[in-house]
């Protein structure tokens, strides 16, 4: 694995190679969430033929933009809804659905994993890489749930920090045919994507001013300085932010449909 100058390696040290496309949000993505046909034009009346009702286009959704892993993934983490393990930070509460970029049908059952740095810049099983020193877990803001019957996987976390050289992210996979272990982990299966969601930088300006994202001793990354993000919006997992309070403390809701190829 390739190194910087300063010995953290780069996520673009493992690029991905698979096709990328666009993936529909907001309004759209509420409509893919519950398996619902997209909305099409109807062919004009001077395209028709007499006494011929228009015939409904099929369903038509995209793959969501493969970006790489990165360097600090671990393999069997724990399956659950709430990865903060106390961790202090911005509350998130994600909500992601995962369908079918062909049939723009719901996954269910699928392990929706993610990992992130904490408010610092420090990623659980590497601390240190940052520049700050504090206690690790090996397992703190890591961790998947199974989608629901709607293709839906709610996770709880903390809104993520920035280290050297990257603008603020998170992680995810997406696997199918997992097998839960005893200790609360899973193993095997397939993996679907591997991608990485992404956050308004007027947000992002905001919750670094609050205690502890100020206390982040390195230069933060904005999404336009950022070597992987492309400014695809929702097709580079861009994710859609909503205040759960009046304040920046209060914390923020995040959603966001995931097309993959299943």
């Amino acid at each position: 694995m390739t190194g910087n100058p300063n010995g953290t390696p780069h996520e673009s040290d493992h690029p991905i190679g698979r096709r990328t496309v666009l993936i529909a949000s907001g309004a759209t993505a509420a409509t893919l969430a519950v398996g619902a046909t997209a909305a099409v034009t109807a062919p004009s009346a001077a395209e028709q033929q007499p006494d011929t009702a228009p015939v409904a286009a099929a369903a038509v959704c995209t793959l969501t933009k493969e970006m790489t892993e990165g360097p600090y993934y671990l393999d069997g983490q724990y399956v659950r809804a709430d990865i903060t393990e106390g961790k202090a930070g911005i509350p998130l509460k994600l909500t992601l659905t995962v369908v079918d970029d062909d049939t723009c049908v719901p996954l269910s059952n699928a392990l929706v994993e993610i990992w992130h740095a904490d408010a610092l810049g420090e990623y659980s099983g590497f601390v240190g890489s940052n520049g700050h020193s504090e206690p690790d877990s090996g397992t703190f803001l890591r961790g998947g749930v199974l989608t629901n019957s709607s293709g839906v996987a709610s996770i709880t976390t903390i809104y993520p920090g920035w280290y050297r050289g990257r603008c603020i992210h998170i992680h995810i996979k997406v696997h199918t045919n997992v097998t839960l272990t005893s200790d609360g982990s899973f193993t095997g299966g397939q993996e679907l994507h591997t991608g990485q969601l992404f956050f308004s930088e007027t947000i992002t300006t905001a919750v670094a001013a609050v205690s502890p994202y100020s206390t982040n001793t390195v230069t933060r990354t904005t999404l336009a300085q950022d070597s992987i993000y492309d400014d695809g919006g929702a097709a580079s997992g861009l994710v859609t932010l909503t205040a759960l309070g009046s304040s920046t403390s209060s914390g923020y809701a995040g959603t966001l449909t995931l097309g993959v190829e299943s």
